[in-house]
């Protein structure tokens, strides 16, 4: 629950402070907390302390008349951290001078004579306006993670993007637009070198320079607690999460490892709409963190950001070598890597890589394209799915395709719903060649294959949603593998070469299993899976049933 904003209290008398400290928490308590000090110097730090906390101060209610300084210097002091704050100076009749002259100079709200009895009379119809007129204005300080950082740089959206796919709610604030980000760097003592920058809530901060940095504060565990599973899953797509709820549900000892963030490509996806069971589509980051909460609550153990680098046999035993330098000792496997966005590798275009150019995140960066033109590379559901995103943003939205329409390769509700939308326009035999700009992308060439002919046009983002490469490299040569990467499993590799050398096993391979006995590949990993989620969640459940019966074999 979000703290109640401040009343701050400062009289160096202490029979006064106790009490006009003693009236206004009489009146306010229930809305607001009351706090109070005798020194104006342990105020200012409180009101620095509560400023990095998040923490608001609704209004000052200082003496004119303290050792350590006036009130008014005070107020004055004061108004940095709190600009917004209603300040009331509480004077002796010898002060009104004074005090009224403050009015102009320090845009004092009120003064207040001593004594102010009764209260009811002469204390809390002055603090009830200035509260009411204080709460009027009043936007809610964000509670929760805010990254500092220049919104064109690659690190930047390299942190957002691990953010939000980790379902970690956070407040960005560009350096070169947001005055927020400014008063962060004043008041945590960090430069623009240090950036980009995550704080978090106990006022904490990090400069970020790669994921495992802000692992740790976050609650992320990227160590192994046990030094045996029942099985390891190896990514934490559709396929693997679903396999990490099975696992889980039937007792079997389950690790779960995700290289960056879990939901993979789904879990990039604003909405997904012909998924069983949610009439009104879903959002990839929703079911993403439904499927870890139900995880997690059937005892599955979750590393991430992890990344394992190679899969070492002994024995029965499966050896799995992490980046860390780490191992982890499994009985079987479960690899549900999934696949990755191909590069657009045309022109210029991978040097405004994350400065412009972003795979998949149309979620990640959609705010940061108001009003602008963003171009969508790729004809699929996701490139769809993140357009329809785009255009409740940006002014203008173009989706480029080889092809000479979407019929295709889209599902017809997405087609449907771009065809309805007045800001998103299909460019057919399209191909974009070039990029141009300074620190950041500013226009793009694109060729009409039809036409030939090549024209530059203004772009301020380009979203790529384009082919699917398997993320299997670090399996190269233990695997047996198709020409693009994908993992045989099952009867497709009895029609493989070389398949009798390497499996020796007297019966056949289980439907998802590798040419490794007790090794499974579930999702869009597998060679000849279906890219639909619900296929992939298919093959999750599946695997843990064949994790079963090899676990019984040996």
């Amino acid at each position: 629950m979000s703290q109640l904003p401040i009343i701050l209290i400062v009289d160096d008398d202490a029979n006064v402070l106790r009490a006009i400290t003693r009236d206004i928490k009489t009146r306010y308590r229930k809305d607001y907390r009351v706090l109070s000090t005798d020194s104006a110097n342990e105020a200012l730090q409180t009101a620095e302390d509560l400023k990095k906390k998040g923490e608001t101060i609704a209004l000052f209610l200082s003496d004119q008349r303290m050792p350590e300084m006036l009130g008014v210097e005070f107020l004055v002091k004061a108004i940095p951290f709190f600009p917004h704050a209603k300040r009331v100076l509480l004077t002796a009749y010898s002060d009104t001078d004074a005090a009224i002259k403050a009015i102009n100079d320090v845009q004092l709200d009120y003064y207040l004579m001593k004594p102010w009895d009764p209260p009811e009379e002469k204390l809390y119809p002055v603090i009830d306006d200035l509260l009411d007129d204080w709460l009027a204005n009043y936007q809610p300080e964000f509670k929760g993670i805010k990254v500092v950082g220049y919104q064109f740089s690659p690190k930047s959206h390299q942190i957002k993007d691990f953010l939000a796919g980790n379902l970690f709610p956070y407040q960005w604030l560009d350096v070169q637009t947001n005055p927020k980000a400014a008063e962060m760097q004043e008041l945590h003592g960090f430069s623009n070198e240090d950036l980009p920058v995550v704080i978090f809530e106990d006022r904490k901060y990090v400069t970020y320079t790669k994921n495992e940095d802000v692992a740790e504060p976050l609650g992320l565990h990227p160590n192994a607690k046990s030094d045996l599973y029942d099985v390891v899953i190896i990514g934490a797509g559709p396929a693997g999460l679903a396999a990490g709820v099975y696992g889980g549900s039937e007792g079997l000892k389950t690790l779960l490892i995700e290289r960056r963030a879990p939901g993979g490509q789904a879990g990039t996806s604003s909405r997904i709409e012909n998924y069983l069971g949610f009439p009104t589509g879903i959002s990839g980051s929703d079911l993403s963190r439904r499927a870890i909460a139900q995880a997690t609550r059937f005892g599955v153990e979750f590393l991430s950001p992890q990344q394992v680098n190679k899969i070492e046999l002994k024995n029965s035993y499966k050896i799995l070598h992490l980046a860390d330098g780490a191992t982890v000792n499994t009985r079987a496997v479960v690899i549900s890597t999934g696949v990755d966005y191909r590069k657009l590798e045309n022109g210029r275009l991978p040097e405004y890589t994350g400065i412009g150019v972003y795979y998949g995140a149309a979620t990640t960066e959609a705010a940061n394209c108001a009003n602008k033109q963003v171009y969508v590379v790729g004809g699929g559901n996701s490139a769809g799915q993140g357009a329809m995103y785009l255009s409740q943003f940006a002014r203008q939205v173009y989706i480029v395709i080889r092809k000479p329409d979407l019929i295709e390769t889209m599902s017809s509700y997405l087609i449907d719903q771009i065809n309805a939308t007045p800001n998103i326009e299909v460019l057919p035999f399209t191909e974009l060649l070039d990029a141009e700009g300074d620190e950041q992308l500013k226009k793009v060439t694109i060729s009409n294959s039809n036409t030939k002919v090549e024209k530059q046009v203004d772009c301020d983002a380009v979203f790529v949603f384009i082919g699917a490469k398997p993320y299997t490299e670090w399996l190269e040569g233990s695997l047996m593998m198709d020409k693009k990467g994908f993992i045989f499993t099952g009867r497709d590799l009895q029609n493989t070469e070389g398949f009798s050398k390497v499996w020796k096993e007297e019966r056949e391979p289980f439907i998802l299993e590798t040419c490794i006995p007790g090794i499974f590949a579930a999702g869009d990993v597998r060679s000849g899976a279906m890219s639909r989620v619900a296929s992939a969640v298919g093959d999750g459940a599946m695997s843990i049933s064949l994790v079963h019966r090899y676990l019984n074999e040996n």
